[in-house]
C-alpha cells in the first residue's frame, strides 16, 4: 500500500486539478497570461525529464539513501545506495526518469515535480522533499537542491541533492548537461500543507428548481437524484495573493485573502421553453446566481441602458428576431422573480443585404432598452479597474507605435518616446481611489492598493531614468516589462457585479449571445479615466454561440451603466429623442384581429383567437389593462402603428429571382395523360397565378428544365400515394403503372433598371404615414402578412400603440423609472442620417489555400472580390467601393469609434460548399473633411480561424463622409482594369523593376581531382533565359510522392511572383537524374520598394503526363524575400587571399622530431582523449592537451544549425512542397510531398533599356549529373534517451539507412542503458543525389516483441557536398601524416586551397604564396607533422571559415511525437566522391576497454574506537571488527575477524581484503557489470568513481551489531595517511581547497599513481548534523594490475597463499576472547584481573572473621556429669534438657536402651557430684570426644569414638 506521504501528495494534486486557474508562482502566472487562449485549450505532447546525479552531506549514520521522484501521479525511484555522499548518476543511466504528458499548458503547469529522499537503516528514517517552482526555460540543469524535512523545517538543512530536470514541448531542445563542481545551490523550501477556509453566508437569485446546493460548484438534484451543474465560479489564488515578485526590492508580498465579497456563478441555460446553449467552463455564458461571503449589506440601485444602432451579418433566419439585455437575473424575460422591465427590443424581420448576410432594417428608429438592478456599491472596484485599464491601454498603444520604429536613427523615435513617457508618468502619478470612508473595505483591498501604488511608483521612477537615445529594442523590452507588471496587478477579484449579456432571441429561444464586462460601461464621477472605455460610446459587438468560430451577428451599440442617482449624465450621451410607448405586462404589442366572412371583415369567427392579442394571436391583451408608471403620463390617444419591418419579404435586395412552376398531369391506368386538377403549382403543391410584382420585369419566358433526372421532354413520373394522392418519389423513365407526371418551368425575374435605389426604396417603404385603416393581410392565420389586400386573403390585423411622456424633469433619467411598467422605450428621430462611402483597398494575402476570394462586410452592406485560381498567395489589387452607406449618429463619434470592416476569406469549391479560410477585423480610417484627406497606407492584418493564425492580408480601408454636395462622388474613381477597380497609385506600393535570378542546381562537389588528373567540375555556360527579372537557380526535385496512385515521372517547376511566371523544362527521368537540365533562370518583375510589402514567390510542381494532363503535384510559398536581396556589384566581387601571413610553423624544427610517439604515450592518447578534452572533461582526457595534438570542435546542435554555416544551404536551399489544404487541427501538419532545391537572388534592374545589365550572380555551376560517393558515419554516443523497458532502461542499437542500404546488427546492442557509448564506424557507398538522405535510427532491442524505435535523425548529404563551407570532411588543425590525428581527406591541403581559390577568386592560387620561407615560434610536442607547404595551405584554409574537424550533436525525433526531443546523438559524417580517389584511414573510435586491477587492503590495527558496550562490571568495551567493499560492489563485501573485549578502542587484525575490479584509467571510473535482478538477461554496466568504503562495527551476538564509524576513501583523491595515530584527525578528510595556506606536502593523492600507502586514517560518525571522530584505522592500501597480482599472489584474510606480505596472527591481549567459549578464563579476566586487590583484601577479611568466630566458639564451657544433662560451669550448676539418648541410657526399659555403653565413656558419677566431661551432640574444639550421629534402619547408631581423641586407657584393675 501507499504510505501517508504519498496519499497526502495525491490529495494535493487532485485539489490542484479542481481549480485549473490556481498558480503558486508569479512567473507561471505571467507566462500563462501570454499564452494564446486557443493554444491553452488544446492539448499538446510534453515530456518531463528528471535526472538524479548525486547527494552530498546527507544526515545520518550508515544510511542507505533512495530517491523517489513524483511526476504528477507517477512515481519513480532510484537504486538504493549506501553512505552519506551517494553517487546516483551511473553512466548506465538508471536514474533518468521520463514521463509523457498530453495535456494543455494550463493543465501541465498545474502538475508538480516532487523529489523525496528517504534514508533507511535500522535506526532512522529521513524524508526530505525539495520544492521546484517555475524555472527559466522550464529547465534546471545540474543544480544542487537543498533538502529539508517536510514536518520539521526548523531542523535545518538535511543535505544536498544534485539534479537536472526539464520540461520539453514540441520544438524544444533539451539543455546539454554541463557537469561542474561549482554549480550554484538552488534553495527550495518544501511545499507545506496550508488550511483554506471558506465561509458561505448566503445564496441569492438561484433557479427555482434547486433541491440541493453545494459550493463552489453549484449543483441541483432533481427528483430522480441526478446531479446537474448549474454554475461555476473561480477564485484565482494568484489574484488574491502576492509573492513579491511584482515589486523590485524588499517586498515580501502577502498571503492569500479574500472577501467578504460576492461571487457570481456562471453556467449553461436550458429550460422547457429554451434551447440549451452549452459553453464549456471557463467559457462562461449566463449568470445564474451569486454567493454572499459576508453578512447582508445594503444595496444601491443601478441603471443600465442600451441603444441598438444596427444588427448586421445575421444568418438566414426567416422568423422574427428580437434582442434581450440582462445583467444577472435582471432583464431576463424568462425569469418571473424580477419585476418586468423594458429589456427586449421590438420584433424585426431580417432582410437580405444583397450578397451574403442579412440585417435588421431599423434605419432612423433605433430600439432602446432600460434595466434597473440592485447591487452593492462597487464604485471603488470599478474606478480602480478602469484607471488601471486606461493606463494599460495607453501604454499598449504607445508600445505599438514604438515597435514601428526600426532604428535608433529614425527621427520619429524621439517624438514617440516623449509621448510614451508623458502619458505613462501621467497615469502612474494619478492617485488611485482612496479606501477612506469605504465601510466594506477588506484586507485584500488594502493589500492590493498598497501593491498597485508601489508598482506604479517604481514604473514611473524607472521611466524617468531612461532616455530616447537608447536602442529601440532595449526600449521595447523595458516597456514590455512595465506592461507585463501592470497587467499582473490589473485584475480585481472582488468586483462582484456580473457581466452584461446581450441575447438574440428567435421563436422564444436563445440562439446567440455577446458578453460585456460591467466595468467597461460603468460611469463614474471621479473623472474620465475612472469611466469605462465603452461607457456612452458606440462600439461593435459580435454574437457567437457554443464557442464556434462562426459569427451569428454584428451589433453596433451604445451602452451606459451607473447609479440611478447619477443617470442625469446619461441624457448628455444619448443622441436623438427618446420615445416611450405602452405595451402589455407580457411585453408584447397589441394587435387587433379580424376575419373575412362572406366578404365582410369583423371580429366574429376568430374562434380561438381573441380580438386584441399579442403578435402570436393566441394571448388576449385588452387595452384597458394598462397602468401608467410613476412620473409619466399619456401623450395622445391610442394610434395605429404599421409594423412595416415585419412585412419585408425575402426577395428584398435581391437583384434577380428565379421563379419556378410545375406543370402537373395525371391519368388512370391504361388512359392518356390529361391536365391534373391543379395544372400549375409550385414545389409544395400550391396553386395560383404568378403575377410580376411592381418594380420587376421578366427577362425571359418560361422554359422547361431538362438539366436534371428527367426524360428528354422534362417529365418525371410517380405513383399517387393516399391519402393526399401525390407521389412521394419521382423517376425519369415512364412505366405503365405511373399515374402522375410533372415538369418544371423556370423564368428569371429581375428588378427594373430605372427603379430607385434599394436602400431608398426600403426607407420610403418604412416611412409611410400611419393611417387608421392600415391593415396587414394574410391568406391564413400564421402565414406571411402583406400590405396590399388580395382576393384570397381571409385574415387581417393592425397594431396599436400609445405614447408616454415624463411629467416633469427630475434628477433621475426618466427612462429608468419604467421598472414594472407596461411600456417599452425606443430612440426615435435622432441625428440626421449621414451618408458615407467606404473604400476597401485589398492588395494581396498570403498563406492561403487555392482559389481564394474575400467577402467584405460593412454594416448592412457586403461585397466580394474576384476569385483567383491556383494560388496560395493571391494578389487581387482590387478596390471595393460601398456608396451611400447610412450611419446614424454624430460623425465625430463615428470617427473615434468607426464600425469594423469584417473581411472573410473563402476557398472556392465547384463541387462542395466553399471552404472558410479565415477572418480579419479591420478598422477603417475615417475622413470627415475631404480637403484634409490623407491616403491610408497598406498594412498587414492577421487572418484568424478558430482563434489561430491562418494567414495575413495586405489591405487598407477608408471611410469618407458624404456631404450633401456629393463630394465623394466627385473624387476620381480608381482605374478600371479587367472588370474591377484597381488600387490607386497613391496607395498602391511603388513598384520597381527587379530581377529574380533562380538557380536550380544539381548535386556535385565543388572540388577537383588531384594534380595530374582530369578536372571533374565543368562550369556551365550561358544556358539561362536572359529576359531580365529575378534570377532563379532551380537545381532539382527530391522525394516527390505519387499523385493519384501514379508515380511522378517528368515534373517541371513553375515560379510565380508579382503576376509573372516562368516554367522550367521537364525533368526527363526523375528516378535517374532528378535535376533540371537548365538550372539558371532570370525573371523580370515589378516589386514594391518596401520589403514588407513584397509578394511571396509561389512554387508549383507540375507533372507532365500523357494526353496533356498536367496536375499540380506540389506547391510552396516563399514569404520573406529580404534574405534574397543583394547588390550585384557586391556579389560579383570576391575577396582575395591575404598577402601577409603569420604562420607559426617551420619544417626545420619539426624534422628533428621522432616520427612516432613513445609507446607509453600512444597507450594513454587515443581518439577518446581528444573527445573528452573537447568536452571539457580533463579528468578523462589525460595529458592530451600537453601533447600538442589537434583539438576537436564539439557543436551542441546539428551542423546545419550552426549560424556561421548558414544551414549548409549557401549553394541551394531546400523548400518543402505541400499538397492540398492545411489541416483543420493545429496538431496536424500539412502533407509534405517532396522537396525543391534551388536559390533566388533579387536585385534591381536599370529602367533604361540601353543601360548595361548588372553582372549575373550564378555564373559558375558544377555539373548536375549523379556522382558515386563513399560515406563514413561515425556514431560516438547517445544520451538522454527515453526508457523503453519496464526497468526504466532500454537496449539501444544503431541502424544506418542510405537509400536501400541498411547497416547495423541488432545483436550488437548495449544492454540496460540510457547513455550508450557506441564508438562505431559505418561505411556505405551511395549515388548522389539519388540517395541523399542519410537516416540514423536507434532501436530498442527486445527478445520476443518487435524492436521499438527510439528516435531517428536525417542528414542531407547533398547539401554537405554542395556547400561552399566544405562540410563533406572537416579540416583538422594540423596536417599529420601519422598518429591519432592522421590526415583522412582525399586531397592534400594544397589541392584543396587551389580549388577554393578558383571558386572564390575565379583564379588559381599562385604557387608563390605557398613557397616563401616561414618561421616557427613553437615546436609541437609530437612528431607526426607533415611538410610545411601542406601545413601552410591548411592554415590558410582554416582562416576562410570552412567547417573544421567537428562532432555534432543531433536531436532524435519520433513520428509518434513529432517535434519532441527523444534524446541526443553525437556523431559526424564524411563524404568522399569516388572520382577523387581513396580516402585516408578512418579514425578508430572503438570504446575504451577497462583494465583489470586488484586492490589489496590490509587492516593492521584500530585505535580510539568508540566503546559501545558495557560489561557486567560496568566497564566500557567493544567487540571490534571491520568490513569493507568497493562502491557499487556491496554484494562482495568482506570483513575481518573480531577483536573481542577491546577496552581502550584498540584492535589488532592483520587481515587482508582483496577487491578485484575493472578500471578505465583514462576515464578514471570503475566498470561494474551486474544483473539488476534474477530475471535479467543481460548485465547492466555501471561506471562509478572508485571508492573504498570501510566501516567499523561492534559485534553483538544476541542483537544487531552496533555501527561505530565509517571511512570513505576516494582512490583517485584520497587523503594522505598519518604516520602516527595522534596525527590522524578530521582535518585529513577536508579538501585541500579549504585551506588558504599551501601545505608542505600534498594532502591528497591518487592511489593509481602512488600504488602503495600505509598509515592511519580517521573514521567519522554523524551526530547532530556534524561529523565526529569515532576511531582510527591503520592499514595498507596496495593497487596491483592483473599481471602483477598474478605474479604476487595473496590470499584473503590470512588464508593461503599467505604472502606478499605474510600476515601473522595478531598479538592481542589475553583478555581478547569470547566469554562463553572459556568460562574459567572469563572469570580470570572478568573478576580476577580487574578486582585482584579487592578479592585478596576481601579474602583476608573473611579469614579473620572465621578465626574470630572459631575462637569464640571454642571457648571452654562447664558440663555436669550424669544423665540429668545439667552442665555446670564456674562452680554453678545449670539444668539443660536431656536428649533421647541420654534418656535411654538412664532408663534401660525404654526401647533402645539396651545399647552397649559407649566405649571409653566415662562412667556415671554419683548424683550431685560435679566433674568435667564432654557435651553430647556437639563437637567443639578442644573437647575430648567427637560425636557422630547417624541412624540406620530407624535405630540410632552408636557413637563411635574418634581414635585420635580417645583418652588414654585406664590403669589395670588390681588383682583380687
Amino acid at each position: 500500500g501507499k504510505d501517508h506521504q504519498r496519499e497526502g501528495l495525491s490529495s494535493r494534486i487532485n485539489s490542484r486539478r479542481e481549480l485549473a486557474d490556481k498558480k503558486q508562482d508569479f512567473q507561471v502566472l505571467r507566462t500563462m497570461e501570454k499564452l494564446d487562449p486557443s493554444r491553452s485549450d488544446s492539448p499538446h505532447p510534453h515530456i518531463v525529464r528528471v535526472r538524479i546525479i548525486e547527494g552530498r552531506q546527507l544526515q545520518g549514520n550508515n544510511i542507505k539513501p533512495v530517491v523517489k521522484v513524483f511526476i504528477g501521479d507517477h512515481v519513480y525511484r532510484t537504486r538504493i545506495k549506501t553512505g552519506n555522499n551517494p553517487y546516483f548518476n551511473e553512466v548506465g543511466g538508471y536514474h533518468i526518469f521520463f514521463q509523457n504528458f498530453h495535456e494543455t499548458p494550463t493543465q501541465l503547469f498545474d502538475e508538480t515535480i516532487t523529489i523525496q529522499l528517504s534514508a533507511r537503516n535500522t535506526m532512522s528514517f529521513t524524508d526530505c522533499r525539495p520544492c521546484c517552482p517555475s524555472l527559466p526555460g522550464h529547465a534546471l540543469n545540474w543544480k544542487w537542491l537543498s533538502l529539508y524535512h517536510p514536518t520539521h523545517l526548523n531542523a535545518g538543512l538535511r543535505g544536498y541533492l544534485k539534479v537536472s530536470l526539464c520540461v520539453l514541448g514540441a520544438g524544444d531542445q533539451a539543455p546539454v548537461n554541463t557537469a561542474c563542481e561549482r554549480d550554484i545551490i538552488f534553495s527550495a523550501m518544501p511545499v507545506c500543507m496550508a488550511t483554506f477556509q471558506l465561509r458561505i453566508y448566503r445564496a441569492e437569485d438561484m433557479p427555482q428548481s434547486i433541491k440541493a446546493l453545494c459550493c463552489l460548484l453549484c449543483t441541483s438534484r432533481d427528483q430522480a437524484g441526478k446531479r446537474d451543474i448549474l454554475g461555476t465560479t473561480y477564485i484565482n489564488l494568484s489574484q488574491v495573493s502576492s509573492t513579491g515578485a511584482e515589486i523590485e526590492g524588499d517586498f515580501s508580498g502577502f498571503l492569500p485573502c479574500f472577501g467578504p465579497s460576492f461571487l457570481t456563478l456562471y453556467g449553461k441555460t436550458g429550460d422547457s421553453d429554451q434551447d440549451t446553449i452549452t459553453c464549456p467552463i471557463p467559457v462562461l455564458t449566463l449568470p445564474v446566481g451569486s454567493f454572499l461571503c459576508q453578512r447582508y449589506l445594503s444595496r444601491r440601485k443601478y441603471g443600465l441602458c442600451a441603444i441598438f444602432y444596427s444588427a448586421t451579418m445575421l444568418p438566414a433566419i426567416k422568423e422574427l428576431i428580437q434582442f434581450e439585455v440582462s445583467i444577472g437575473n435582471y432583464g431576463n424575460k424568462f425569469d418571473v422573480t424580477c419585476k418586468p422591465c423594458a429589456s427586449t427590443t421590438q420584433y424585426s424581420q431580417a432582410v437580405f443585404d444583397g450578397n451574403h448576410y442579412h440585417y435588421l432594417p431599423w434605419y432612423d428608429t433605433k430600439p432602446m432598452v432600460a434595466i434597473t438592478s440592485f447591487w452593492e456599491d462597487a464604485s471603488y472596484y470599478m474606478d480602480t479597474l478602469n484607471i488601471l485599464h486606461s493606463t494599460r491601454d495607453r501604454l499598449t498603444s504607445n508600445l505599438d507605435a514604438l515597435r514601428s520604429v526600426r532604428t535608433a536613427k529614425d527621427p520619429s523615435l524621439g517624438d514617440v518616446w516623449k509621448k510614451l513617457l508623458k502619458e505613462l508618468l501621467e497615469d502612474c502619478n494619478r492617485p488611485l481611489p482612496s479606501l477612506e470612508g469605504q465601510v466594506t473595505a477588506t484586507v485584500l483591498d488594502q493589500q492590493l492598493r498598497d501593491l498597485r501604488g508601489r508598482l506604479l511608483h517604481q514604473v514611473a521612477r524607472s521611466a524617468e531614468r531612461l532616455s530616447a537615445g537608447m536602442n529601440p529594442k532595449t526600449l521595447i523590452l523595458k516597456v514590455e516589462d512595465w506592461l507585463q507588471r501592470i497587467n499582473s496587478v490589473t485584475p480585481e477579484p472582488q468586483a462582484s457585479m456580473p457581466d452584461v449579456m446581450i441575447w438574440m432571441l428567435c421563436k422564444e429561444k436563445r440562439v446567440a449571445y455577446a458578453r460585456v464586462k460591467a466595468h467597461t460601461i460603468m460611469f463614474s464621477k471621479a473623472g474620465p479615466c475612472a469611466c469605462g472605455k465603452l461607457c456612452g460610446k458606440t462600439h461593435t459587438l459580435f454574437l457567437k454561440r457554443d464557442g464556434k468560430d462562426t459569427i451569428h451577428g454584428q451589433l453596433r451599440m451604445r451602452m451606459w451603466l451607473s447609479l440611478v442617482s447619477n443617470s442625469q449624465e446619461f441624457m448628455r450621451h444619448c443622441e436623438g429623442k427618446i420615445g416611450v410607448y405602452a405595451e402589455t405586462v407580457s411585453r408584447r404589442r397589441i394587435y387587433e384581429n379580424q376575419v373575412k366572412i362572406f366578404g365582410k371583415w369583423g371580429p366574429k369567427g376568430l374562434m380561438q383567437h381573441p380580438s386584441f392579442s399579442d403578435i402570436t394571436g393566441k394571448i388576449g391583451v385588452p387595452r384597458d389593462k394598462f397602468q401608467l408608471p410613476k412620473g409619466w403620463h399619456w401623450d395622445g390617444d391610442w394610434a395605429v402603428e404599421p409594423q412595416r419591418r415585419l412585412l419585408l419579404d425575402t426577395e428584398t435586395n435581391h437583384r434577380e429571382v428565379l421563379e419556378e412552376v410545375y406543370e402537373n398531369e395525371s391519368r388512370q391506368p391504361g388512359e392518356e395523360w390529361a391536365p391534373a386538377p391543379s395544372p400549375n403549382t409550385d414545389a409544395v403543391r400550391r396553386g395560383g397565378r404568378i403575377v410580376c410584382p411592381k418594380g420587376w420585369h421578366f427577362e425571359e419566358g418560361w422554359r422547361v428544365e431538362v438539366n436534371r433526372a428527367v426524360d428528354e421532354s422534362g417529365w418525371e413520373y410517380g405513383i399517387g400515394i393516399p391519402p393526399t394522392g401525390t407521389p412521394q418519389s419521382w423517376n425519369a423513365a415512364e412505366k405503365t403503372y405511373h399515374t402522375h407526371r410533372r415538369r418544371r418551368w423556370l423564368r428569371r425575374r429581375c428588378r427594373d433598371l430605372n427603379a430607385q435605389n434599394q436602400e431608398q426604396e426600403i426607407a420610403s417603404f418604412l416611412q409611410l404615414l400611419a393611417e387608421e385603416d392600415t391593415w396587414e393581410y394574410a391568406s391564413f392565420f400564421g402565414w406571411k402578412f402583406h400590405l396590399q389586400p388580395r382576393p384570397h386573403d381571409t385574415y387581417r390585423r393592425r397594431c396599436w400603440r400609445r405614447k408616454l411622456v415624463p411629467v416633469q424633469p427630475a434628477r433621475v433619467a426618466p427612462i429608468f423609472l419604467l421598472e414594472g411598467s407596461l411600456v417599452r422605450g425606443q430612440a426615435a428621430k435622432g441625428h440626421c442620417p449621414c451618408y458615407y462611402q467606404l473604400r476597401c483597398y485589398i492588395y494581396q494575402a498570403r498563406d492561403l489555400t487555392p482559389n481564394p476570394y474575400a467577402h467584405v462586410s460593412f454594416l448592412h452592406r457586403s461585397q466580394r472580390t474576384q476569385t483567383l485560381t491556383a494560388t496560395l498567395s493571391p494578389s487581387w489589387d482590387q478596390t471595393l467601393i460601398f456608396d451611400h452607406i447610412l450611419i446614424y449618429g454624430d460623425p465625430q463619434a463615428t470617427r473615434q469609434d468607426p464600425p469594423l470592416v469584417v473581411l472573410e476569406l473563402f476557398g472556392r469549391d465547384i463541387i462542395d460548399k466553399d471552404d472558410f479560410l479565415g477572418r480579419s477585423m479591420c478598422s477603417p480610417l475615417v475622413c470627415l473633411d475631404l480637403g484634409s484627406r490623407h491616403l491610408p497606407r497598406l498594412q498587414w492584418y492577421p487572418i484568424t480561424k478558430q482563434q489561430k493564425e491562418a494567414g495575413e492580408l495586405l489591405a487598407a480601408f477608408e471611410l469618407l463622409l458624404d456631404p450633401k454636395d456629393g463630394a465623394p462622388g466627385r473624387l476620381p474613381a480608381p482605374s478600371w482594369k479587367n472588370g474591377i477597380y484597381v488600387i490607386p497609385s497613391g496607395i498602391r506600393p511603388t513598384l520597381t523593376l527587379m530581377a529574380i535570378e533562380v538557380r536550380m542546381t544539381a548535386r556535385a562537389p565543388l572540388l577537383t581531382r588531384p594534380p595530374g588528373q582530369k578536372q571533374l567540375v565543368w562550369w556551365e555556360e550561358e544556358t539561362s533565359i536572359c529576359c531580365g527579372g529575378h534570377v532563379i537557380l532551380a537545381w532539382g526535385l527530391r522525394g516527390l510522392q505519387s499523385y493519384n496512385l501514379l508515380s511522378v515521372m517528368s515534373p517541371s517547376l513553375v515560379v510565380e511572383c508579382g503576376g509573372e511566371a516562368i516554367q522550367t523544362a521537364p525533368v526527363r527521368d526523375l528516378h535517374e537524374n532528378p535535376n533540371f537540365p537548365i538550372n539558371v533562370f532570370l525573371m523580370r518583375v515589378h516589386l514594391p520598394m518596401e520589403e514588407d510589402l513584397m509578394p511571396p514567390i509561389e512554387l508549383k510542381v507540375v507533372d507532365n503526363r500523357e494526353f496533356g494532363y498536367k496536375p499540380v503535384v506540389g506547391q510552396a510559398s516563399v514569404r520573406s524575400l529580404r534574405q534574397y536581396m543583394c547588390e550585384p556589384s557586391a556579389e560579383g566581387h570576391h575577396p582575395s587571399l591575404p598577402r601577409h601571413l603569420h604562420f607559426p610553423l617551420v619544417s626545420k624544427a619539426h624534422a628533428a622530431l621522432p616520427s612516432i610517439l613513445p609507446q607509453e604515450e600512444e597507450e594513454c592518447v587515443d581518439w577518446w582523449s581528444k573527445f573528452y578534452a573537447a568536452m571539457g572533461d580533463l579528468a578523462k582526457s589525460g595529458d592530451y592537451l600537453q601533447t600538442g595534438l589537434d583539438s576537436l570542435k564539439v557543436y551542441n546542435c546539428e551542423l546545419e544549425a550552426v549560424p556561421e554555416f548558414q544551414g549548409l544551404q549557401d549553394f541551394c536551399q531546400t523548400f518543402r512542397l505541400y499538397r492540398g489544404l492545411v489541416q483543420e487541427k493545429a496538431s496536424e501538419d500539412p502533407l509534405v510531398v517532396g522537396e525543391f532545391k534551388g536559390l533566388f537572388q533579387i536585385y534591381p534592374l536599370p529602367e533604361d533599356p540601353s543601360s548595361p545589365p548588372p553582372p549575373r550572380q550564378f555564373q559558375e555551376l558544377p555539373e548536375s549529373q549523379p556522382q558515386k560517393c563513399l560515406v563514413r558515419v561515425y556514431i560516438v554516443r547517445a544520451f538522454n534517451l527515453p526508457p523503453k523497458d519496464r526497468n526504466g532502461l532500454c537496449d539501444p542499437y544503431v541502424q544506418v539507412t542510405l537509400g536501400k542500404k541498411k547497416l547495423g546488427d541488432r545483436d550488437q546492442y548495449l544492454p540496460n542503458t540510457l547513455e550508450p557509448v557506441f564508438g562505431r564506424v559505418f561505411e556505405l557507398p551511395c549515388t548522389l543525389p539519388l540517395e541523399k538522405d542519410l537516416q540514423i535510427s536507434l532501436f530498442d532491442y527486445d527478445l520476443i516483441l518487435p524492436d521499438q524505435k527510439i528516435g531517428a535523425t536525417s542528414i542531407d548529404l547533398e547539401n554537405r557536398l554542395l556547400s561552399r563551407f566544405r562540410a563533406s570532411c572537416g579540416l583538422p588543425q594540423s596536417y599529420c601524416i601519422s598518429g591519432p590525428c592522421q590526415w583522412r581527406d582525399q586531397l592534400l591541403p594544397t589541392q584543396l586551397l587551389e580549388n577554393f581559390a578558383r571558386m572564390r577568386t575565379r583564379a588559381p592560387c599562385p604557387s608563390a604564396v605557398l613557397g616563401f620561407p616561414i618561421s616557427e615560434n613553437k615546436v609541437p610536442a609530437h612528431g607526426h607533422l607533415g611538410p610545411p607547404r601542406e601545413r601552410l595551405a591548411l592554415h590558410l584554409l582554416r582562416t576562410c571559415g570552412l567547417v573544421p574537424e567537428h562532432l555534432e550533436t543531433r536531436t532524435l525525433y519520433h513520428s509518434i511525437q513529432p517535434g519532441i526531443d527523444q534524446g541526443k546523438l553525437q556523431m559526424w559524417v564524411d563524404v568522399f566522391p569516388e572520382s577523387f580517389g581513396p580516402p585516408g584511414p578512418a579514425f578508430n573510435i572503438t570504446p575504451r576497454k577497462p583494465k583489470r586491477y586488484e586492490l589489496r587492503c590490509i587492516i593492521w590495527n584500530t585505535r580510539d574506537v568508540d566503546l559501545q558496550d558495557t560489561s557486567i562490571t560496568g566497564q566500557r568495551m567493544s567487540d571490534i571488527y571491520v568490513k569493507g567493499w568497493l562502491d557499487g560492489l556491496e554484494e562482495e563485501r568482506q570483513r575481518t575477524d573480531v577483536h573481542y573485549r577491546s577496552l581502550g578502542g584498540e584492535g589488532n587484525f592483520n587481515w587482508r581484503f582483496i577487491f578485484p575490479f575493472e578500471f578505465l584509467p583514462m576515464e578514471q571510473v570503475c566498470v561494474l557489470p551486474e544483473k539488476q535482478s534474477l530475471w535479467s538477461l543481460d548485465k547492466t554496466v555501471l561506471k562509478v568513481p572508485p571508492k573504498l568504503v570501510l566501516q567499523v562495527w561492534d559485534n553483538d551476538k544476541f542483537s544487531a551489531d552496533d555501527f561505530l564509524g565509517v571511512l570513505e576513501i576516494q582512490l583517485l583523491s584520497m587523503p594522505c595517511p598519518a604516520r602516527r595515530p595522534r596525527a590522524c584527525t578530521l582535518k585529513m578528510l577536508q579538501d585541500e581547497s579549504n585551506s588558504s595556506a599551501p601545505p608542505r606536502r600534498p594532502r591528497r593523492t591518487s592511489l593509481f599513481k602512488q600504488r602503495l600507502a600505509r598509515g592511519w586514517w580517521p573514521c567519522v560518525v554523524q551526530e547532530e548534523g556534524r561529523q565526529r571522530l569515532s576511531g582510527k584505522i591503520e592499514m595498507t592500501l596496495e593497487l596491483l594490475t592483473a599481471k602483477e597480482a598474478e605474479e604476487r599472489p595473496a590470499g584473503k584474510g590470512r588464508e593461503e597463499p599467505n604472502m606478499n606480505p605474510t600476515l601473522q596472527l595478531p598479538v592481542r591481549p589475553e583478555a581478547s576472547f569470547l566469554w562463553f567459549t572459556a568460562p574459567l578464563k572469563s572469570l580470570r579476566y572478568i573478576l580476577w584481573q580487574p578486582h585482584k586487590c579487592k578479592i585478596i583484601l576481601g579474602f583476608l577479611l573473611l579469614l579473620l572473621l572465621l578465626l574470630l568466630a572459631a575462637f569464640i566458639y571454642s571457648s571452654p564451657v562447664r558440663v555436669p556429669v550424669g544423665g540429668l544433662g545439667v552442665t555446670a560451669g564456674m562452680g554453678t550448676p545449670r539444668h539443660e534438657p536431656r536428649s533421647g539418648l541420654q534418656a535411654q541410657r538412664e532408663n534401660p526399659s525404654v526401647p533402645g536402651a539396651a545399647a552397649p555403653p559407649c566405649p571409653g565413656r566415662a562412667s556415671a558419677q554419683p548424683h550431685g557430684s560435679a566433674s568435667w566431661g564432654p557435651v553430647l551432640g556437639k563437637a567443639r574444639g578442644g573437647g575430648q570426644y567427637k560425636a557422630e550421629w547417624s541412624q540406620i534402619g530407624g535405630e540410632p547408631a552408636a557413637l563411635q569414638p574418634v581414635p585420635w581423641l580417645q583418652p588414654p586407657p585406664p590403669p589395670p584393675a588390681p588383682a583380687p
